[in-house]
């Protein structure tokens, strides 16, 4: 639990440390997050993020590849229920998210099984948020 608060602290730190720069507010591009991991706790990082980059008005796809599919996969719906309502929430905020089908295949995971309103990724849809002019990309 100590644990838990500590991360949640240094997240919000992070987060909030930019949050008046002058910067940050000159500027409305959109953020892509590369998320490859099952780890809860930097899963939780990419998704805290890219919510308060949401907030702040910037368009976020989340592109969930390798074990990220994981995450998104009814199968594994109790190890990632926390992960599962953040992603949920994002998408309802305008989020989009994405899953890679190479991914899915390979760790099993059929379309039907995705968190609903998550996407399965083709190379129109991804490299279409992916080069934007205007964004920038984040791994996890």
């Amino acid at each position: 639990m100590r644990t838990m608060l500590r991360n949640l602290l240094i997240a919000f730190i992070t987060i909030t440390a930019f949050a008046g720069s002058p910067a940050a507010a000159d500027t409305r591009g959109s953020l892509f997050v590369n998320l490859t991991t099952e780890d809860g706790h930097r899963a939780d990082m990419a998704l805290t993020f890219s919510g308060a980059m949401l907030e702040r008005g910037h368009p976020v796809a989340i592109w969930l590849n390798d074990k990220g599919v994981l995450i998104a996969s009814r199968e594994h719906a109790g190890k990632f229920a926390a992960q599962r309502k953040t992603l949920a929430d994002l998408m309802a905020k305008g989020a989009t998210v994405i899953v890679c089908p190479l991914c899915m295949k390979y760790y099993g995971i059929r379309e039907s099984d995705l968190i609903e309103g998550a996407r399965v990724g083709n190379p129109d849809l991804t490299s279409g948020l992916l080069f934007k002019d205007d964004a920038k990309t984040l791994t996890w």
